[in-house]
């Protein structure tokens, strides 16, 4: 629908409302109407109104409008109750988000940032070490996410003991072995939950698999564990004062597991097979470690932190980053509409709004995918957010005017995600270490980049319709 025209009804096209309302090849419907109705058009689905808007000059006037016009909590809650059974008393998404700033910016993202190194050292080099000096065979996106998940549990919920001894790290890489595992059974099941389309197999296998959660991210058994992040601490702190009950509070430690740990795998998974795929963006990033280990006090092999100026400084990495994250990141970015109100479109219209509507912004699709913006936005270029400097390029256009909105992974607004640092932060840790420790080759070199799983639209990252294998080893 544009102003002024009925909206296009699509309650009798049952796919066409499951692919708005759930992601189902979300990106190539949402194309289509984008060719023949433009920026902004507003859909009927199964009884409810979507506006869908997909003009980035625009975005702006909807990630900053006040809570009163435009909320972002409803959905929240939605999902969160459907998915991972979580129901907090009082649940005010902006009070929480405000109370656990502190603990992912600053000196204690240093500090998550130093335990993260540590910890994927104790899983991705304590894993290769015991599987001996040979070839590991193993599927890309299980040891991405495997060791970056692991990492990121030791690192935010704690470890076994310190001191931390060869003992304690087998027990740490075991026990976040059964983490992972159990917490993945319920990751691929995630679409249909949200979908509420299991079948009864499948809903008696996720009330088993979020059952052994709960136990593992108890809080009797995290009370137990040592360095503990102060992020949990506030956290669980946070959840008490709400009056919450401890079955109720493991329940949530699982949802902030998902919502932690459930991207930065499968990212690290995109970013790993670019890099295989493209011999010359791979050349690059090892010459930039290079770089940065001539200039380290001590070899890598003994480095135990990699401090946050380092971090900040891999321009190359960073953009391959960027862009891994430019092609990969889909998440929908919604609002529910609770007054009347009109969005002040970029080139000077307005767009009317009804209360109990629900806006959809795709940021995919444009910015991300927008030849406008992008050059061939289907192909990897590392260098795409790279100046001819080496310094990072900030200055895309669309319509001839700058975009503040070029890249949007993170969301925007006052629902952009916090752990942002930490989260980009240990993707380049895991990388570095990748890199400096192993070779890493595809088993097959011909392999061609698999295709998306078309249900995670909406979700975060995109994750692949199937893994693809590698060989590894660590190197003497």
């Amino acid at each position: 629908r544009r102003p002024g025209e009925p909206p296009l009804d699509l309650g009798s096209i049952p796919w066409l409302g499951y692919a708005l309302e759930f992601g189902k090849d979300a990106a190539s419907f949402l194309t289509r109407m984008k060719e023949k109705h433009g920026d902004i058009f507003t859909v009927l689905v199964g009884g409810r109104y979507v506006t869908v808007l997909l003009d980035p000059h625009s975005y702006d006037s909807v990630v900053w409008e006040s809570r009163t016009k435009l909320d972002f909590h409803a959905y929240a809650v939605f999902l969160m109750e459907r998915i991972f059974d979580v129901q907090l008393p009082h649940y005010n998404p902006s009070d929480e988000k405000a109370k656990m700033k502190p603990t992912l910016l600053h000196r204690d993202l240093q500090a998550l940032t130093d335990a993260m190194y540590t910890n994927l050292r104790t899983v991705l080099l304590g894993d290769a070490t015991e599987a001996g000096s040979g070839w590991q065979e193993m599927g890309l996106l299980d040891l991405s996410y495997s060791f970056l998940l692991r990492a990121g549990y030791l690192t935010l919920y704690g470890v076994e003991a310190l001191p931390r001894t060869q003992q304690s790290q087998a027990q740490d890489r075991a026990h976040s072995a059964d983490v992972f595992h159990t917490f993945r059974q319920l990751d691929l099941l995630l679409p249909k939950l949200a979908r509420g389309s299991l079948s009864v197999g499948d809903k008696d296998h996720v009330c088993k698999v979020k059952g052994r959660l709960w136990k593992l991210l108890s809080p009797a058994r995290l009370a137990t564990r040592a360095q503990r992040s102060t992020w949990l601490e506030s956290y669980l702190l946070h959840l008490q004062e709400m009056g919450v009950s401890e079955e109720m509070q493991a329940r949530a430690l699982v949802l902030q597991l998902w919502a932690t740990q459930g991207n930065m795998g499968p990212a690290a998974f995109w970013l790993l097979l670019f890099l295989l795929k493209n011999p010359e963006a791979l050349a690059a990033v090892r010459e930039e470690l290079e770089h940065v280990l001539s200039r380290a006090e001590q070899p890598v092999s003994q480095m135990t932190t990699l401090p946050q100026k380092v971090l900040d400084n891999m321009p190359v990495l960073e953009s391959v980053l960027s862009e891994t994250l430019r092609l990969t990141a889909a998440p929908f970015i919604t609002r529910e509409v609770v007054a009347d109100t009109a969005i002040p479109m970029a080139d000077g219209r307005e767009f009317s709004l009804r209360r109990g509507d629900r806006l959809l912004l795709f940021p995919f699709l444009s910015p991300q995918k927008d030849p406008e913006i992008y050059t061939d936005p289907e192909v990897f270029k590392y260098n795409r957010f790279l100046n001819a400097d080496g310094s990072e390029k900030k200055d895309f256009y669309k319509d001839g005017k700058r975009l503040k909105n070029y890249n949007m992974p993170w969301g925007a607004g006052y629902n952009q995600c916090l752990g942002r640092g930490y989260a980009i932060s240990s993707m380049k840790q895991f990388v570095f270490l990748v890199l400096a420790h192993f070779d890493l080759e595809l088993v097959n070199p011909n392999e061609e980049i698999p295709e998306f799983d078309l249900s995670r639209y909406g979700f975060g990252l995109m994750q692949p319709e199937h893994d693809v294998p590698i060989r590894y080893r660590i190197r003497p």
